[in-house]
């Protein structure tokens, strides 16, 4: 089938209109790579001579927790150091005794593991990082854990230490060392941003504080207060950066033999692994919404206005960026925005 470039335009280009995100960077493609791709509006409104480029940097906010968590517990995961099914109490003394103890890496993947639902980390353990850890680690469960899909940040914060646990190393440099650097995706990065590669990033909301619209700092609040790296949010990445990624996915075949995760992961990853549970959830991804089981579809999307979609079964991937954060926290005109992508990317 051939991709829908004209109708994939005027879609993005009314999202403009409409002000729903000030500018957009997209693609489609397959294993071989790009096979379709454009951009639409302004970094900066307050900039109207500065058009969205290949190049933006964007604050990928959720999509965080694929490219750097997901990635690294699948490294963990393939070289046999991870059980996603042993409770964390057996092997993480940081948890030992603790409710969080009982819960598995497999029940944090797929939102399962009865967690609180809010992070709220400054109100409730302040802003030591240590205080904030020791904090998340050893808090009550909301319920126990395989009764119900409940979406929650912590998980992807504890999966993130975790991470760090088994590797030795902060999520970072894990990040780097298994899953960026071997695949070339070399301008994705934790933030803070230098003053360089701020520059080409797509502001964000309004601070406050200071007045102007976030650059090159993560609009997550736990990544700022963690100092910029955390399994919530954080990392800041290109479209090229996400095209590699994604494509790799899909064919491994000439992909660095250094890289952590590979066709196990992924293809485990991106099945229901939630049972009878609703809404069904694979290993941080999930079925898009709308979509049926032949398509197969897998989605994950970040606050800040950004998207990636990929389906096997078609052999197919899309990238929707966007700084939709910059205009409002509203959700709806960027859902009905981005299923209309979808549905032009994959049917």
């Amino acid at each position: 089938m051939p991709y829908r470039t004209e109708r994939i335009e005027n879609l993005l280009n009314e999202g403009v209109r409409d002000k729903v995100y000030p500018g957009a960077v997209w693609a489609v493609g397959d294993s071989a790579g790009v096979r379709a791709t454009g951009t639409t509006g302004v970094l900066d409104p307050d900039e109207p001579n500065v058009r969205m480029r290949p190049d933006t940097v964007f604050d990928a906010a959720s999509l965080t927790k694929i490219l750097a968590v997901w990635a690294s517990i699948g490294a963990l995961w393939e070289d046999g150091v991870l059980d996603l099914d042993a409770p964390l109490g057996t092997f993480w003394d940081e948890v030992t005794g603790h409710p969080l103890g009982t819960v598995t890496a497999r029940q944090l993947l797929t939102h399962t593991a009865g967690l609180p639902l809010r992070a709220q980390l400054k109100s409730l353990y302040g802003t030591d990082v240590a205080a904030i850890r020791r904090g998340v680690l050893h808090e009550v469960l909301n319920r126990p854990p395989g009764q119900a899909v409940e979406y929650t940040d912590r998980a992807a914060l504890i999966l993130g230490y975790l991470a760090d646990h088994l590797s030795g190393q902060p999520l970072d440099q894990l990040s780097e060392a298994r899953t960026w650097r071997p695949l070339g995706m070399n301008t994705t990065h934790f933030g803070p941003l230098p003053a360089g590669i701020a520059a080409r990033c797509a502001p964000t909301e309004l601070d406050q504080h200071t007045g102007t619209h976030l650059k090159g700092t993560a609009h997550d609040f736990s990544a700022r207060l963690l100092g910029g790296v955390c399994g919530i949010a954080g990392a800041f990445t290109v479209l090229d950066d996400l095209a590699v990624f994604l494509r790799y996915m899909l064919d491994h075949t000439t992909a660095p033999g250094d890289v952590g995760f590979g066709a196990d992961w992924r293809a485990h990853s991106l099945t229901v692994q939630t049972g009878g549970l609703q809404p069904e959830r694979g290993l941080f991804w999930h079925p898009a919404s709308g979509t049926t089981a032949e398509q197969d579809v897998w989605v994950h999307y970040g606050f800040t206005g950004t998207g990636m979609w990929i389906s096997p079964a078609q052999e197919r991937w899309a990238v929707l960026l966007t700084n939709k954060l910059y205009y409002t926290r509203d959700r709806q005109p960027l859902t009905d925005v981005r299923n209309a992508f979808r549905e032009l990317a994959f049917d």
